[in-house]
């Protein structure tokens, strides 16, 4: 299986901290927060489940643009078997 060794961007890690930080953030902003956020630096991959929230939010038009920008750098770190 391939290994995808792509991380977080420092200006997509301040993203997502503030993201976790701001108490009106939607659970699903959250979610890809977090999971931006512990791939900064752990050379972690995408589980499979975040994948297609990810894939979800960047196919749906109800999400802000920097949700958008989370989903997209999650799943930019996903297992490229899958």
């Amino acid at each position: 299986m391939s290994v995808n060794r792509k991380q977080t961007s420092s200006g997509i890690a301040t993203k997502a901290a503030s993201t976790l930080a701001d108490a009106n953030a939607s659970a699903i902003a959250r979610s890809l927060a977090g999971s931006a956020l512990a791939q900064a630096r752990s050379g972690s991959q995408t589980g499979a489940e975040m994948e297609d929230k990810a894939a979800r939010v960047l196919a749906s038009t109800k999400y802000s643009e920097e949700t958008k920008e989370l989903a997209g750098s999650v799943l930019a770190q996903s297992n490229k078997a899958r």
